[in-house]
């Protein structure tokens, strides 16, 4: 008896489908779209700008003195870049997954 395992996941991927993802909020779900909502906002919003700039300049400021690890400081600066280019890098996405699907 052969092995079927290689054919049988040739055809299970040749199967997939996009899920079928629920689009509309449950219901009581309210305070808790509202509350990721507030907390969205306040990631996203002017006093989380104002602090990372401050952060960003911070840790260029010991980086050029020498005082922090490069490593450490370059991987600060590439988590605020992630972090406030979430919805382009989402939204590239989203784009190339409509593209090729």
């Amino acid at each position: 008896m052969k092995n079927i395992t290689p054919l049988a996941t040739l055809v299970l991927l040749a199967s997939a489908s996009p899920a079928m993802a629920q689009t509309t909020d449950p219901q009581g779900s309210g305070p808790i779209v509202s509350a990721l909502a507030w907390l969205q906002g306040t990631l996203l919003g002017n006093v989380a700008t104002a602090v990372a700039v401050i952060a960003v300049a911070m840790v260029g400021f010991m980086m050029l003195t020498g005082r922090m690890n490069w490593r450490f400081g370059a991987t600060v600066i590439v988590g605020c870049f992630v972090l406030f280019g979430s919805a382009a890098i989402v939204s590239g996405i989203r784009t190339t997954a409509a593209v090729s699907g």
